[in-house]
């Protein structure tokens, strides 16, 4: 079975120990019933001891492609693999995130705690629903939707309609790098935040005293 992770550059598919050709096979029905989601993602491949020639992997770049993902990484045990994926330019290891960053999401987000994690601009028409935290590192543009059981983080534009809280949490709080969403919910309490003037800041809106507040949100701090 073919397993799916985000991480901090897009999706991480972790394949079985096995033939190649069964791996591909699964690989790709999975794709292909996730594809409006995961549409301009760009994909790593941990194919663990499974070994994969040079041209398998040009293929699979290919049909990838079909799919409008971008092959950018492939992990694997393989030596041969490795080398196969060095010559086509491809990484071989996952960058490890900054330690401000993890400190910061983990201000939010709690070890142990259900959370998605989105590495890519939310366009208008996507709509996400999760029973958890979810965490967008990019925009959220006008016509794009969150529904959230937990939190709701935008690392970039908040734009779209977000509704954190989903299923009664009035603890859930909405924070992003620009904060202009189209409409915002938190619990059974919406609003529709006035337009702001000068530069954008960080904020963070949450519930006090059963009224939707926005307040100054340091990510560093």
């Amino acid at each position: 079975m073919v397993q799916v992770k985000g991480i901090r550059e897009g999706l991480l598919f972790l394949l079985e120990d096995g033939d190649w050709e069964e791996n591909r096979r699964l690989l790709f029905k999975l794709v292909g019933e996730r594809q409006e989601f995961w549409r301009g993602a760009k994909v790593a491949l941990d194919s663990r001891t499974v070994v994969i020639s040079e041209e398998e992997i040009l293929a699979l770049k290919d049909e990838f492609s079909q799919y409008h993902l971008t092959l950018w990484a492939v992990l694997s045990e393989s030596p041969s693999t490795q080398l196969a994926a060095k010559k086509l330019g491809l990484a071989t290891h996952l960058n490890r995130p900054e330690k401000k960053d993890l400190d910061a999401l983990c201000t939010i987000v709690h070890d142990g705690e259900e959370a998605v994690l989105i590495n890519k601009t939310l366009r208008s028409g996507y709509r996400v629903e999760y029973a958890g935290h979810v965490v967008v590192l990019g925009d959220v543009n006008p016509g794009a939707e969150i529904i959230a059981a937990g939190n709701i983080i935008v690392w970039g534009r908040l734009r779209g309609v977000v509704h954190a809280g989903a299923a009664g949490d009035t603890q859930a709080v909405v924070c992003a790098l620009d904060f202009q969403p189209t409409q915002l919910r938190i619990a059974d309490q919406i609003a529709l935040p006035p337009q702001r003037k000068g530069k954008p800041q960080p904020e963070m809106a949450r519930l006090h005293d059963g009224q939707l507040v926005a307040e100054p949100w340091n990510p560093k701090g």
